[in-house]
């Protein structure tokens, strides 16, 4: 693996499940927290909003850096439709999401920008992925699946790589890393693109 210019490479998250992701490619990394405003515009899309605050993520991290860096800036957001699906923060929040979601199929739109602030140039893209939720979910099922794994930290309280797999019937994506949180293949390809040779 070649670094281009001695660049450091920077996590834009203080996810554990997105640093896990990134670990995956045998790269040396940092984390930063981006503390980012993550309000909706106006008549903002459920896609459009994951691109944006993937970038900002990006850039408010590279405030943090005075040398040559890569940041990686990553945003998830669950919708049906235009209703959206934050991290829940609560077992009854998380409760209520998963029963709206029940026999519906919900797009996470998963967002991934890379900063490179010796240029100030971004490239950021996103990665759809369609869940179909069971439609024989019982409520007892979901209050023991909220009560086990205490999804309060992921969006739409879907925390597909461990028990959360259990609530669904079909996950569509092009990558199969995307609805973790940060799609590794889109993530690789970018990086390319930036001069990294990955292996």
């Amino acid at each position: 693996m070649n670094r281009p210019d001695s660049a450091l490479l920077v996590l834009a998250s203080t996810s554990p499940y997105r640093r896990a992701l990134l670990a995956r490619l045998n790269l040396d990394f940092v984390t930063a927290n981006p503390e980012t405003d993550e309000t909706p515009q106006p008549n903002e899309s459920p896609r459009n909003l994951a691109l944006r605050l993937a970038e900002a993520k990006a850039r408010a991290a590279a405030r943090q850096f005075a040398q040559p860096a890569l940041i990686i800036g990553s945003d998830q957001v669950a919708a049906l439709g235009n209703e959206r699906f934050g991290k829940p923060g609560t077992p009854d929040r998380a409760i209520a999401q998963l029963k709206r979601m029940r026999g519906e199929t919900v797009c996470f739109y998963t967002a991934v920008a890379v900063f490179d602030t010796a240029t100030q140039q971004s490239l950021v893209t996103e990665v759809p992925t369609a869940v179909t939720f069971r439609a024989d979910l019982t409520d007892d099922a979901i209050e023991r699946y909220v009560r086990i794994e205490q999804p309060l930290d992921c969006a739409g309280a879907a925390k597909i790589e461990a028990l959360g797999i259990t609530l669904v019937e079909k996950v569509v994506s092009d990558d199969p890393t995307a609805l973790i949180g940060l799609p590794l293949i889109a993530t690789v390809r970018l990086l390319r693109r930036f001069g990294w040779q990955i292996p």
